[in-house]
C-alpha cells in the first residue's frame, strides 16, 4: 500500500494571496484594541448627551484653536496629497503594480469607479452640490467677481473642495495601505503602514494608539454621517409624501438603511457593495442628465464651460490660499475666518473619513499599477464631481434667481433639503426626480457604510480574516450610535459630534503625514530583493522544490482567479530579515 505524500495533500488546499508578513499582534495590544475604542465611545455619548451644551462650547473652542493656529497645516497637508499624487504618476514608480509583476484587477472599471465613488463622496456630494454654492454665491474669496458677481466663484469653490484635491488626499492615504497590504503581505490597517519608519522601541505602543484613532474616527463619522442620511432622507421622503420628519421617521430610517446595508455587508463586496455602487451610478447619471435636458440648457452648458475654466486658472491660488489677514490678527471664534466656515472644515472632513475610504479603496484595487490606481482616484472621479456641480449646481443658481432667491431660503431654513426644493423646479419631471434623489441618498449611503464596515472590520480582526457575521454586528453597532445619538440628543448632539470627530482630524493629520513619509522611503529604497519579496507574498503556487508555497502563514483576503488558486501546505520557513522588514 502507498503511503500518502503529505505535500500532495497540502497542494489541493487553495491559498488566497497576498501571504501574511506582517507583525502579530500581542495578546494585550488586541484587547486594547478591541475593547478601549467601544468604551471610548460610550463615554463620549454619555458626556455629550448629558450636558450637550458644555460638549458643544468645548468642541467650539478647539475648532476655534485649530482654525486660528492651524490653517496653514491643513493647507500645506492638502498640497503634499496633490505633490505625491503627481509624483506618483509621472516617476518611474508609477509602473509598480500592486499585488506584484502578476496580478491583475479584480473588479472591471465601471464597478471599480462606481465603488470607490460611493464610498468616498456620493453622500456628501448630493448634501453640499446644491448647498455649497447657494451658500457661497454672494461672498467668496480669491475668484474674481466677474460680471456674474460673486456666483462664479462658489461654482469654483465648490469644484475645489470636492473635487481634485480632495481625492488626492484621499488617494495618498490609500495608496500607502494599498502597498503595504498587497505588495508587503501587512494587514490592511494604518499601523502596518506606520510604524516601520519609527524607531523600533516605540513601534508597538504607536501601532496601538494609531489605530485607535482609526476605529474611533471610522465608527463616530459615520454614525454622525448616518444621522445626517436619515435627516436628508426624510426631507426627501417629505417632499413628496408629505410626511414630516420626526424622530420616529429617523429612527424607521435608520433601522431601514442598517437593515439593507447589514444584507449588502453580509453578501460582501462582489454581491453586495459592487451592485449597490453600479445601481448608484446608473441613477446618478439619470438624474444627471435629467436635469441636463429638462433644466436651463443653455445656461447650462454655459455657466459650465465659463466656471470650468475659471476654476483651472483660480487652481494655484485657492491650493494656497490661507487668509492670512485674518490669521494675523487673530480670531475669537472660528465662525471669524471663512477658512474656518469651508476649507479646514472641509479638509478635516476628508481627513476623518480617510481610515474607511482608503481602507476600502486599498482593498479593491489589487492588480492595478500604482499610475493607474492614482489617476483613477483622482482625475476620474474628480472630473465626475465637476460636472455633476456643473449641472446640479448651476441648475440651483438659475431657479433660486428665478424664484427670487426661493432656494437659498430654504437652504438657509434646512441645508439637507436643497437638492429637493432644486428638483421641484425641473419642469415636467420634478416630481419623479424627487424619488431618484431620495433612492440615491439611501443607496449612497449604505455603500459609505458597507464600505466602513469592511475597512473597520479589517482594523479590528487582522490578521485574521472578518466574516460576514462580523460585519453586520458592527452596521448594527454604528447604526445603534446613530439613533442614541438621534433620540437622546437630537440634531445639535449630532452636529457636535461630527464636529468632534472633525477636529479629531488634526492629530490624525500628523500620523498620515508620517505613514507619506514611510511609504516615500519605502518605494524610494526598493531594491531587488524587494522585488523578489511582492513575488513571494503573491504567489500562491507550490515551491518547485519543496513542493509547497511560499513561506508564512496565510491571509485571506480578496478572492484569487480560480486559475492562480494552485493549492497551499501548511509548512513554513522563516523569512529572511532583508525580506521581512522591506
Amino acid at each position: 500500500m502507498k503511503k500518502s505524500d503529505p505535500s500532495a495533500t497540502a497542494a489541493t488546499e487553495p491559498v488566497t494571496v497576498p501571504r501574511f508578513r506582517g507583525r502579530n499582534l500581542p495578546a494585550l495590544d488586541r484587547a486594547v484594541i478591541t475593547v478601549l475604542p467601544p468604551l471610548l465611545i460610550i463615554a463620549v455619548l454619555v458626556v455629550v448627551t448629558l450636558d450637550p451644551g458644555g460638549a458643544a462650547e468645548a468642541i467650539a473652542t478647539a475648532r476655534t484653536f485649530v482654525t486660528g493656529n492651524f490653517t496653514w497645516l491643513f493647507i500645506l497637508y492638502s498640497l503634499v496629497a496633490v505633490a505625491v499624487c503627481v509624483w506618483l504618476v509621472f516617476s518611474r514608480i508609477g509602473k509598480v503594480r500592486l499585488g506584484g509583476p502578476d496580478a491583475r484587477p479584480e473588479h472591471g472599471k465601471f464597478a471599480w469607479y462606481s465603488m470607490l465613488f460611493a464610498c468616498g463622496q456620493g453622500i456628501g456630494l448630493i448634501f453640499w452640490s446644491v448647498a455649497e454654492p447657494i451658500l457661497l454665491r454672494d461672498e467668496n474669496p480669491v475668484v474674481p467677481a466677474g460680471q456674474d458677481g460673486a456666483a462664479e466663484g462658489a461654482m469654483v469653490w465648490s469644484y475645489f473642495h470636492w473635487g481634485f484635491t480632495a481625492w488626492a488626499m484621499y488617494c495618498v492615504v490609500a495608496v500607502c495601505l494599498a502597498y503595504s497590504h498587497h505588495n508587503l503581505g501587512k494587514t490592511l490597517t494604518f499601523r502596518e503602514a506606520t510604524v516601520d519608519i519609527l524607531p523600533k522601541w516605540s513601534q508597538r505602543g504607536a501601532g496601538v494608539v494609531v489605530e485607535l484613532l482609526a476605529i474611533i474616527a471610522t465608527v463616530l463619522g459615520l454614525a454622525t454621517s448616518f444621522g445626517f442620511a436619515a435627516m436628508q432622507f426624510s426631507s426627501g421622503l417629505s417632499s413628496f409624501t408629505g410626511i414630516s420628519p420626526s424622530s420616529g421617521v429617523w429612527l424607521l430610517v435608520i433601522l431601514g438603511l442598517g437593515g439593507l446595508t447589514a444584507v449588502s455587508a453580509f453578501f460582501g463586496i462582489n454581491k453586495g457593495m459592487k451592485r449597490i455602487s453600479e445601481l448608484n451610478s446608473v441613477l446618478s447619471i439619470v438624474l444627471l442628465v435629467a436635469v441636463f435636458v429638462f433644466g436651463p440648457t443653455i445656461f447650462l452648458i454655459s455657466n459650465i464651460t465659463q466656471t470650468f475654466g475659471s476654476f483651472f486658472a483660480n487652481f494655484a491660488a485657492m491650493s494656497f490660499w490661507t487668509d492670512a489677514g485674518t490669521a494675523g490678527q487673530g480670531i475669537s471664534t472660528w465662525q471669524d475666518s471663512w477658512n474656518g466656515w469651508w476649507t479646514v472644515f472641509i479638509w478635516c472632513w476628508v481627513i476623518a473619513f480617510s481610515p474607511f475610504v482608503a481602507g476600502f479603496i486599498a482593498r479593491i484595487s489589487r492588480g492595478r499599477t500604482i499610475r493607474e490606481f492614482v489617476i483613477g482616484v483622482t482625475v476620474v472621479p474628480s472630473l465626475i464631481v465637476m460636472v455633476w456641480i456643473g449641472v446640479i449646481g448651476s441648475a440651483a443658481l438659475h431657479y433660486d434667481d428665478a424664484s427670487e432667491r426661493g432656494i437659498s431660503a430654504a437652504v438657509a431654513a434646512d441645508t439637507s433639503s436643497g437638492l429637493f426644493v432644486m428638483l421641484e423646479s425641473v419642469p415636467v419631471i420634478g416630481s419623479l426626480l424627487l424619488v431618484v434623489a431620495t433612492v440615491l441618498v439611501a443607496t449612497y449611503y449604505v455603500t459609505s457604510l458597507d464600505s466602513g464596515a469592511h475597512a473597520l472590520a479589517e482594523f479590528v480582526s487582522a490578521p485574521r480574516r472578518a466574516g460576514p457575521v462580523f460585519r453586520v454586528v458592527l452596521v448594527a453597532s454604528i447604526a445603534a450610535v446613530a439613533v442614541t445619538l438621534l433620540t437622546l440628543g437630537g440634531t445639535a448632539v449630532v452636529d457636535t459630534v461630527q464636529t468632534g470627530t472633525i477636529i479629531g482630524a488634526f492629530p490624525f493629520s500628523f500620523v498620515i503625514l508620517l505613514m507619506i513619509a514611510n511609504l516615500v522611503r519605502r518605494l524610494l529604497t526598493r531594491t531587488p530583493d524587494t522585488v523578489r519579496l511582492e513575488r513571494e507574498v503573491n504567489d500562491p503556487a507550490p515551491d518547485p522544490d519543496t513542493g509547497v508555497p511560499g513561506s508564512g502563514t496565510v491571509e485571506r483576503t480578496a478572492p484569487v482567479p480560480p486559475a492562480r488558486r494552485l493549492g497551499a501546505g501548511p509548512a513554513r520557513e522563516p523569512v529572511p530579515e532583508a525580506l521581512a522588514r522591506p
